[in-house]
């Protein structure tokens, strides 16, 4: 099974630099990974170049125009650009730990889509990660109990590794709440079946909601990756969400409809 990683950027290298510091450290490393990025300036090309060139698996750098927050279509041009049967998205402020690859692959199974959560850094911490470089990405329970604590980070649980039962990832098949592109995987296919993501939201908020109903609705189920691949979220200022009421207003068209494919998806670029 060919895995392609889709992590989105916008101008935060340093963030970036530690993402992808963490998938160097991955156990899987069959896998191609995707910068998927929203109009950054020359410096994250400069810094993709540099790991493409010492990494052991395949590096792309697929970019847009910067016209504003267009986390869907970027996503869509990098889905459009991969070779893979499965893709797991992330974000450039997500911090994989070591297994996140591999634990992913061992959850496909088709006719499912996979989502994990994610641990949030406070803002302090996140700036000491990046500003001493910290390898946190290979830190282990005690420290993170000793993070926890010291509240730099808001949960420890999630970062267990736990032997839980196919039938209890399960229980949520046909819920779409909760689902983030942050940490979701899918199977290529099922992506282009309903078009991939919805470029008509516009701005910060619930495109991914948004693909996650239209993917249930085409028959695909929804299964739970906690306590096995969570990531590690770097803290950020909060998004303008200024777009977000007519964002919700679509969503709850769509919920109403019958929809299955994006109104301007990914098919554009195919």
């Amino acid at each position: 099974m060919r895995i392609a990683v889709i992590v989105t950027t916008y101008n935060r290298p340093d963030a970036l630099a530690a993402v992808v510091e963490g998938y160097l450290a991955q156990t899987d490393r069959d896998f191609e990974l995707l910068i998927a990025d929203d109009g950054s300036t020359v410096q994250t090309a400069e810094a993709v170049a540099a790991y493409r060139a010492r990494a052991p698996f395949p590096i792309s750098h697929v970019w847009q125009e910067d016209r504003g927050f267009r986390a869907a279509a970027i996503r869509n041009r990098a889905l459009a650009a991969c070779n893979a049967d499965y893709v797991i998205f992330s974000d450039g402020d997500c911090i994989p730990l070591p297994g996140f690859v591999a634990r992913h692959r061992r959850l496909a199974e088709p006719g499912w889509f996979v989502s994990g959560n994610r641990v949030l850094l406070s803002e302090s911490f996140t700036r000491r990660v990046l500003a001493e470089r910290l390898p946190v990405h290979r830190w282990r329970g005690g420290k993170w109990l000793g993070a926890r604590l010291r509240k730099e980070i808001n949960r420890w649980l999630p970062l267990l590794a736990l032997p839980i039962p196919a039938r209890f990832r399960k229980l949520g098949a046909g819920r779409w709440q909760g689902a983030k592109t942050c940490n979701l995987a899918a199977w290529r296919a099922d992506l282009l079946a309903v078009n991939g993501l919805d470029e008509s939201y516009a701005g910060w908020g619930l495109e991914d909601s948004d693909l996650v109903v239209r993917l249930i609705r085409a028959g695909v189920r929804h299964k739970s990756a906690r306590f096995a691949a969570p990531v590690l979220h770097l803290w950020h200022a909060e998004n303008d969400r200024g777009r977000l009421p007519e964002n919700r207003r679509k969503l709850e068209e769509v919920l109403r409809s019958g929809r299955i494919l994006a109104q301007v998806g990914v098919g554009q670029y195919l």
